[in-house]
């Protein structure tokens, strides 16, 4: 869906793929660099998809400028539209699997650096060798921390990348002086300190947190792939009566084009010729195929079951439903506001004001400072810097989170991104999609009525609906074996009546299966007491097939129907009592969507509804101030599990759907919704716990390294003590997060 950067227009709009981008802060530089360029008339950046769309002046500036300008503050475009999403997809997968491999050098080389930090300090030679181990850690698998600040700085910003440089290039650079010229402080009667340990503990953390968020992000684009691979490559197109396989991209609008059972239709258009059962689960959510003749639409996307036609081409490329469907789901994760994690929106205060204060302490001191002044004031900045090293602040949110994910796991709540986890606590309205969601999605056998309850007859229904191309017939079939009719007697005829059912021969005899409106078209009356019973079916939600024979009469009523899931109104009743309201949306008719609605408990529904008018339902909710979750399993829900504030799927659902949802219900239980619920409010408190203690941590800790209890009490903090204050900053938070596990959801 990327626009071609060979237009001639004098202003282009070009949607290209963004490359290193790892926090919704990385989105801003990208989108204020392109922004402030000259000729760019607005810069878009769509931090979930990676993607940024720019409309600027191809005379003024351009694909190969907008370029270099986003190289120089450290990502990079792709600029060549013709493969750029395998471009993409390549160089995220060969990113992640660099992050991992420098994750995982550093944690090698961190490890032994910390034991003869911590416990071997006396060992001979202990100063050289963890200067040995953390000299790689540094310059080799920590350099981008560093190459990022340096950009950042070039262009008067910072970020969590230049507290993490400053704090370990210090720590580092004051530890390799003290380990080279130890007799600087031995004259000045102190012992030189090495901070080595340190500095490569802090970047093989924040290494590893990297490599994780980055290899869960990496799976953002697969719903639009999964999407656009729903239509297939090539298609058969007739022309001059002649039957030729294009490629999709040469289909015109008024081609005729031939589809064959199992095949994928692959624009929208209306038949002209046969007929068939069509799959649109896709499109409707419902599971049962419809059935289409000449002069009905058909959509690009969906499946052909059975039949052979042809229809014309009415829509073609981006005109089509699924295009639209595509298209709705990049706009809705585009127009949520990429939450930038709260430790980055610190940083925008945080870095700047720790940088000041350690360099206000350094003058304070060198002017201040009487005989040592420089020797306290190079302690007291490297304290600053070392004890504000961001590890509590950044393992604040991250360790909670990982803890909070894990315990989705045991309890089957797959939570694919942190963003939806701390959102789900302040959901107050939940939309469920009604088919595969609260109803198991598979139509079955609910009722049967026997006027006639003899073996033979039941043969013969088995038989003759074995024969039968309609959905409901599977029901049929499913329900008679599994009651243990197996044998199939040989029918003699069997014909289908289109929109009424199916008429077989056996023995000379006539027997039907279909609706009311085939036994009147062939003379059978219906009893009243069985038309009653038929009628509170119908009630119930479901669809009634009636058995017959010319000369038996009435043989069998059935009714069929898609089951509600057994924990769907328990778990509406939690979600209830949790304050949250909860509405069903589906693409089913009024009669069936009130009769499940009341079945399960809900007071708002909406019936016959289109993918779109989902996706417009949520942002109607949003537009009232609710924050709204939307629970599916279809492709159909896909636009509307993008827009709502956290999408749940199904785990029996579609791909496309558990792709695009950020949670999905591995058992496809909705008892596990309430349970998601309890689960985000106890992680949010956990993370918001220990955001407190680190930033009381760093409250009274920085004025302290800083010098300010050295007038009254001549306490001045050692740049050991600040590592040990640091280090037990961390385990506190770590500890907090730990005791999400002892949870009961």
């Amino acid at each position: 869906m990327l626009s071609d950067l060979k237009n001639t227009t004098a202003t282009d709009k070009i949607n290209m793929p963004v490359l290193g981008m790892s926090c919704a802060a990385c989105a801003v530089s990208v989108e204020s660099i392109l922004q402030n360029m000259p000729g760019v008339k607005q810069a878009t950046v769509n931090f979930a998809a990676q993607t940024v769309q720019v409309e600027y002046d191809q005379h003024t500036v351009t694909a190969v400028d907008l370029q270099k300008a986003v190289q120089s503050v450290g990502y990079d475009l792709i600029i060549d539209t013709d493969n750029a999403s395998d471009q993409q997809a390549q160089a995220q997968q060969e990113h992640i699997e660099q992050l991992k491999r420098r994750t995982i050098g550093a944690m090698l080389l961190a490890a032994p650096t910390v034991i003869i930090g911590m416990f071997l300090m006396d060992l001979p030679y202990a100063n050289w060798i963890m200067f040995g181990l953390s000299l790689p850690v540094l310059l080799f698998f920590g350099r981008d921390f560093f190459r990022n600040a340096f950009l950042q700085a070039r262009r008067g910003r910072a970020n969590m990348d230049t507290l993490v440089a400053l704090s370990t290039g210090v720590a580092f650079i004051f530890s390799t002086f003290n380990t080279i010229y130890p007799e600087y402080w031995h004259q000045r009667g102190m012992h030189p300190h090495v901070y080595f340990e340190a500095a490569v503990v802090i970047i093989a953390f924040i290494l590893l947190g990297k490599y994780l968020e980055e290899r869960a992000k990496g799976q953002t684009s697969s719903a639009i792939k999964k999407l656009m691979g729903l239509q297939p490559k090539t298609v058969q197109v007739i022309r001059e009566g002649q039957e030729r396989t294009l490629p999709i991209s040469e289909v015109q609008i008024g081609d005729v084009v031939l589809v064959r059972p199992g095949e994928k239709i692959a624009v929208d258009g209306i038949l002209t010729e046969g007929s068939s059962f069509v799959d649109e689960s896709m499109l409707n959510g419902e599971p049962l195929p419809v059935e289409k003749h000449v002069s009905d639409a058909v959509f690009a996307g969906t499946l052909n079951q059975k039949g052979s036609f042809q229809f014309r081409a009415e829509k073609i490329g981006s005109q089509t439903l699924l295009a639209e469907i595509i298209q709705t789901v990049q706009e809705a994760q585009g127009s949520k506001a990429p939450v930038q994690r709260l430790v980055d929106k610190i940083a925008g205060i945080f870095v700047p004001v720790v940088i000041g204060i350690a360099l206000l302490s350094f003058a304070t001191w060198l002017i201040f400072g009487g005989e040592h002044a420089f020797t306290q004031a190079l302690l007291a900045l490297v304290t600053v810097l070392v004890i504000a090293c961001p590890c509590a602040l950044g393992l604040a949110t991250p360790t909670a989170i990982t803890v909070g994910v894990g315990k989705g796991a045991e309890n089957h709540i797959l939570i694919k991104d942190a963003e939806s986890l701390e959102t789900a606590h302040r959901v107050d309205a939940v939309v469920l999609d009604k088919t595969g969601t609260i109803t198991e999605g598979k139509p079955s056998v609910t009722n049967a009525h026997w006027v006639k309850n003899e073996p033979v007859f039941k043969r013969l229904l088995l038989s003759i609906e074995s024969r039968s191309e309609h959905p409901l017939a599977t029901a049929v079939v499913r329900a008679l074996e599994e009651e243990g009719v197996l044998s199939r007697p040989r029918l003699e005829q069997f014909d289908s009546i289109t929109g009424q059912g199916v008429e077989a021969r056996y023995e000379g005899r006539r027997y039907f299966v279909g609706n009311e409106k085939l036994l009147n078209n062939q003379g059978i009356t219906l009893p009243a007491s069985l038309s009653e019973i038929a009628a509170s079916w119908r009630e119930s939600a479901n669809t009634v097939i009636f058995f017959a024979g010319v000369e038996e009469g009435l043989l069998a009523v059935l009714a069929i129907a898609d089951p509600v899931k057994p924990g769907s109104t328990e778990a509406i009743k939690q979600l209830h009592r949790q304050g949250i309201q909860v509405y069903m949306l589906t693409g089913d008719n009024q009669h069936t969507a009130a009769a499940i609605a009341r079945q399960v408990g809900i007071e708002h529904f909406q019936a016959e509804v289109m993918p779109s008018d989902k996706a417009d339902f949520i942002r109607q909710l949003q537009a009232t101030g609710k924050t709204v979750a939307m629970v599916g399993d279809g492709i159909n829900d896909s636009p509307a599990l993008a827009q709502a504030n956290v999408g749940v799927a199904m785990g029996k659902g579609t791909d496309i759907a558990m792709d695009v949802a950020a949670i999905t219900l591995m058992r496809s239980d909705l008892m596990a919704l309430p349970k998601m619920f309890r689960l985000s409010r106890k992680t949010v408190a956990t993370i918001r716990q220990n955001l407190f203690w680190a930033f009381i941590y760093n409250l009274i800790g920085i004025p302290i390294a800083a010098g300010v209890l050295y007038p009254a009490f001549g306490f001045l903090l050692n740049p050991m003590l600040a590592g040990i204050a640091m280090a037990l900053s961390s385990v506190s938070v770590v500890t907090n997060s730990l005791r999400l596990k002892q949870l009961t959801l």
